[in-house]
C-alpha cells in the first residue's frame, strides 16, 4: 500500500498535479507509520518467528516503501527526512536482502523481485539526494547497487514461476515493476552523475524501459484474457508497477530529451490512478466486511 500510493503520488507530481500528489503523499506517510509500527512489533516477536519472517521477500517492502516515501518527500524539499529514511533503508537492506536471497528457490512468486525493487529504491533515493544536495560521493555506490539490482533481477527471473503470468493474484506484476524502477534508477543516476548525462546510462535506461514495456503489455494481455476481479491484498503489487512504469517513462523522457516518451508516461499514469482507486475501495470494503465467528 505504501509503495503503490507513494509512486502514484510521485507520478501525479511529475504530471503537474501537485495538489493531488501532496494529498496522496500524506496518505503514504500515514501508511508508512503503520508499516513501521507493524515492523517494530515483528522485531519484538520470538527469535524463531523473527528469523522466519526476516527471510520472506515481503519484508523488503519496508525498504522499498521507505524509498518511495523518501522520493515523494524530496519533491517538496523535505531533505532531512529523506536523508533519515535513506539511512534506515540502508541498514534494513543490509540486514534483510542477504537473508531473503539465501531462501530463494525455484518456482518463485512475483514478490521475489522485491530484491531488485528494494535495491533500486536505494539507488533512486541516493541519486536524487545527491543531485538535490549537490553532493557527488553517493554516485559510485549507487552505480554499484544499480548493477547488483540488475543481477538480482536475472537471478530471480531464472527461478520465476511463469505460470504466475496467467494465474497470479497481483504480485506477478512486479516482474515488470522491478525493471521500471531499474530504468528510473538509471535516469536518476544519470542526472546525479552530471550534465550532460552519461550516454551509456541513457542507453541502458532506454533498453531496460523497453523490456519493462514488453512485460507490461504481456501482463495486461494476460489480465484481459483471464480476468481476476476478486479483491486480494496482493493487488497493491499490481498498482505499484503501473505507477512506476508511468513515472519511469516520464523521467526517462526528460533525461533523454524524448517528449513522446514523457507523453506516453503521462498516458500510462491514468490506468495506475484508476487501479489505485479500485484497489483502495476493495481494501476498505474488505476491511469493513463482517468476519465469520471463530
Amino acid at each position: 500500500m505504501v509503495m503503490a500510493t507513494g509512486i502514484v503520488a510521485v507520478g501525479l507530481d511529475l504530471a503537474g498535479f501537485r495538489w493531488a500528489a501532496r494529498v496522496l503523499l500524506v496518505v503514504t506517510a500515514a501508511l508508512w507509520a503503520v508499516m513501521a509500527v507493524t515492523f517494530g512489533r515483528r522485531l519484538r516477536s520470538g527469535r524463531e518467528e523473527r528469523r522466519a519472517a526476516g527471510g520472506e521477500p515481503v519484508t523488503l517492502t519496508s525498504v522499498a516503501g521507505s524509498g518511495v516515501l523518501g522520493a515523494g518527500l524530496l519533491l517538496f524539499r523535505y531533505d532531512v527526512a529523506a536523508e533519515a529514511l535513506l539511512a534506515v533503508m540502508a541498514v534494513a537492506w543490509l540486514l534483510l536482502v542477504p537473508r531473503v536471497v539465501r531462501r530463494l528457490r525455484r518456482r518463485l512468486p512475483g514478490a521475489a523481485y522485491l530484491v531488485t525493487v528494494s535495491t533500486q529504491s536505494l539507488v533512486v533515493l541516493a541519486s536524487t539526494l545527491s543531485k538535490q544536495l549537490s553532493v557527488r560521493w553517493p554516485v559510485w555506490p549507487a552505480g554499484v547497487l544499480l548493477a547488483l539490482g540488475l543481477v538480482l533481477y536475472l537471478f530471480v527471473l531464472g527461478r520465476f514461476d511463469f505460470r504466475q503470468v496467467r494465474d497470479g493474484a497481483g504480485d506477478h506484476w512486479v516482474l515488470a515493476g522491478a525493471l521500471s524502477i531499474s530504468a528510473l534508477a538509471c535516469a536518476k543516476l544519470a542526472v546525479a552523475a552530471g550534465t550532460p548525462a552519461p550516454r551509456p546510462l541513457e542507453w541502458l535506461m532506454l533498453a531496460i524501459l523497453a523490456a519493462a514495456f514488453a512485460w507490461y503489455v504481456l501482463l495486461a494481455c494476460a489480465e484481459v484474457g483471464r480476468p481476476r476481479t476478486s479483491y486480494d491484498g496482493r493487488r497493491w503489487s499490481t498498482v505499484f508497477p503501473l505507477g512506476m512504469t508511468a513515472a519511469a517513462a516520464m523521467t526517462a523522457g526528460t533525461v533523454a530529451g524524448l517528449p513522446w516518451l514523457g507523453a506516453l508516461g503521462r498516458a500510462l499514469l491514468w490506468p495506475a490512478v484508476a487501479a489505485w482507486a479500485v484497489v483502495a475501495v476493495g481494501a476498505v470494503r474488505h476491511a469493513a466486511a463482517p468476519r465469520a465467528p471463530g
